[in-house]
């Protein structure tokens, strides 16, 4: 737990400081605000409940959108291939670079899960894949495309399955 949030930190890019900050310094204010206007209780309590929202909400929903802003990229799956003689399955893919900025590394994950017939059940399966891999691609230019190749290994599953590609780039 220690170093996941040492990780995060080390990650975090000056947006996030002013986004982090900002909302402290709204959490602040509409406090003080709630202090001046304490007479009137449904205002007073009104601006709290904004205040802790703002305070709670505001650096985790931010950071979520600001980032999907900021490094957005696409990531195709071109081929899955299960190797005959070896307990792996092969990802080709294309990574590209659609944000406004330079992606010094991207972490792109292929997760493999089960496919049934119901509908409802693949949407649950999705969230519990039963094999994942990753790799670190160098650096992406703006504008610029990536190939990679990934190999998911061991994978000895042999009903139906699908394979999804993500990526976290900085």
């Amino acid at each position: 737990m220690n170093s996941k949030v040492t990780a995060f930190i080390d990650g975090l890019i000056s947006y996030d400081y002013v986004l982090f900050g900002s909302s402290f310094v709204l959490f602040i204010l509409f406090i003080i605000l709630s202090i001046v206007l304490r007479k009137k209780v449904t205002l007073a309590v009104l601006f709290l409940l904004l205040g802790f929202s703002i305070l709670i909400l505001g650096p985790t929903l931010g950071y979520i959108q600001m980032h999907k802003y900021l490094f957005k990229n696409s990531v195709t799956l071109e081929s899955q291939q299960k190797l005959l003689f070896s307990d792996a399955v092969v990802v080709r893919g294309k990574i590209t670079n659609e944000s406004k900025f330079h992606f010094s590394t991207c972490k792109i994950t292929a997760t493999a899960y089960r496919v049934t017939k119901n509908e409802y059940k693949n949407y649950l399966l999705k969230f519990k894949p039963f094999q994942k891999s990753t790799i670190h691609t160098p650096e992406v230019a703006k504008g610029n495309s990536y190939d990679f190749k990934l190999f998911i290994e061991p994978f000895r599953y042999t009903k139906d399955y699908n394979i999804s590609l993500g990526a976290d780039c900085k």
